[in-house]
Formats: structure tokens, C-alpha cells, sequence
């Protein structure tokens, strides 16, 4: 039974787990980090030819059940070590090591505190492939310009370069969920290294005020951290308009006009 306040929906249609593992990369010496394990629907995939999996799982009965699992069929599971916890409390280089690969089916409200909490280990991760609502994957892979770009799109693109993958029915999932999901893939690193950012996360709260409110003029927003004439003179330096709005920028823009501001 899927728990509603953990936003359980178990990936249970084989035909789709197949097609997911087949976008994966899949080399024998990749360690890959698994949030949301469930009843290991891509655990034991994710573990083929010997590979480590830390397969994280926040409900403890299913914790408790997917250990038992690999006790009872051990030759099933090599390599797999299960964490009982929350993704969001643990120190997740200490689990994985050095360098390591992500997959996950993300709890839809909690999807942008997982993907900010796994950039804090951007240096240690090769690759993120997560399954998350499709409305939030258009959002993160959107370009400056388009009506779905937003502070997501900025902070993911600073640390990856994000893809849809795979649209995924409502249908594939135990119990299906009211709306159609998406297999994001995020290679590192983004942009991050050609900005040159000293203090990333000053930076992205910066990203994250200009785009405070979605009607106002990027001007307007940034009143809250410098006075106006200030501000006037930065979007000159910068070449924008008085009247530009955050979603028309690239992260290279906001990086020069944050070195004005900041």
C-alpha cells in the first residue's frame, strides 16, 4: 500500500522500467545513488553486472522489507546497501564516495528541495536521472525566453545540462498519479564552470530575487537589494532594458549583472 503523505507512486509496469534502465548509462564500475527505493522496482536493475547501489528509502517498513529481500536472495542484489532516511537529512557523499550517479522517482512536492540538496554534492555527481512530475521537467529544461523559464530552470542549468528523456503515463506507476510524469536526465557539470561564480549561493539567491515576482520588471524585483538608481546604472553597464524581466536572461547575464549588484 503506497503511503499519500509520502507521495508514494511505485513504478510497477516492467515494459517501462526496461525502457528507463536502457537511457541509463551503465557502466560495471558506476556507483549509483537510488532515492526512493520503494519495493526495489529499479533497485535490482540499477545493481546488474555487480554494480553498488546505496538505495535510499524514507519509509522504514519498506526499508526494512527491500534488506530482507536481499537477505532472502542475496545473489539478486550484489552490491546493494540500504539506507532507512530522509535524502533531504543525509550527507550523501559520506553514502556514495567519491563520485557517484543518481536515479530517482522524486515525491512530486518535494522535488525541488531533492534536486537543491543533491547540488550541494554537484562536484562528487556524474549524472542525475529522476522521474518527476512532467509540468516541473518542462519547467527545468526551459530556456531563457520561454513562459516556463524560472528560477528552476536558472539553478538546475547552473549545475546541469537537463533533458526529457521519456514521457511517462499515469498508467506506469502504482497507484497512478492524476498527472503524466518525465524522466529528466542532468549531465554535469551546467554552466557553473564558465561563470566563474565565487559565492554560488549568494549568487542563486540573486537568480532567485530577480525573479521574485513574475509580473514585475526584473527593476522592480532587485528594489529589494539595491536602490533604484543603482539599479538603473547596472542594467545599462549590462546592455538590458529598464524594462527587461528576469525570464529573458541567461544565467551568463545574471552572473554579469550580479557582479554590478552584489
Amino acid at each position: 500500500m503506497a503511503r499519500q503523505r509520502l507521495g508514494q507512486h511505485f513504478l510497477g509496469d516492467p515494459s517501462c522500467q526496461k525502457r528507463i534502465l536502457e537511457t541509463l548509462p551503465r557502466g560495471p564500475d558506476d556507483v549509483w545513488l537510488e532515492i526512493g527505493a520503494g519495493h526495489g522496482e529499479m533497485t535490482r536493475l540499477l545493481a546488474g553486472e555487480g554494480r553498488r547501489v546505496v538505495a535510499i528509502e524514507t519509509d522504514a517498513r519498506l526499508a526494512g522489507n527491500l534488506r530482507q529481500a536481499i537477505v532472502s536472495h542475496p545473489g539478486e542484489w550484489p552490491g546493494v546497501e540500504v539506507v532507512a532516511g530522509d535524502v533531504l537529512q543525509l550527507d550523501l557523499a559520506k553514502l556514495a564516495g567519491e563520485q557517484f550517479r543518481v536515479y530517482g522517482n522524486l515525491p512530486y512536492y518535494i522535488t525541488s528541495p531533492i534536486l537543491h540538496h543533491l547540488f550541494k554534492f554537484a562536484d562528487r555527481i556524474a549524472s542525475i536521472h529522476v522521474v518527476m512530475q512532467f509540468e516541473v521537467a518542462a519547467r527545468i529544461v526551459a530556456r531563457p525566453g520561454r513562459r516556463a523559464y524560472g528560477y528552476l530552470s536558472a539553478a538546475c542549468q547552473f549545475y546541469t545540462q537537463p533533458e526529457i528523456v521519456l514521457r511517462i503515463p499515469p498508467g506506469a506507476f502504482r497507484p497512478p498519479p492524476r498527472v503524466t510524469s518525465a524522466l529528466v536526465r542532468m549531465t554535469l557539470p551546467g554552466e557553473r564552470p564558465s561563470l566563474d561564480i565565487h559565492d554560488e549561493r549568494r549568487f542563486l539567491e540573486f537568480v532567485q530575487t530577480c525573479f521574485g515576482h513574475k509580473r514585475k520588471t526584473l527593476r522592480n524585483n532587485l528594489l529589494a537589494v539595491a536602490p533604484d538608481e543603482r539599479i538603473r546604472e547596472a542594467l545599462a553597464a549590462c546592455a538590458l532594458r529598464a524594462d527587461a524581466r528576469a525570464e529573458q536572461l541567461s544565467l551568463a547575464q545574471f552572473a554579469a549583472l550580479s557582479a554590478k549588484l552584489m
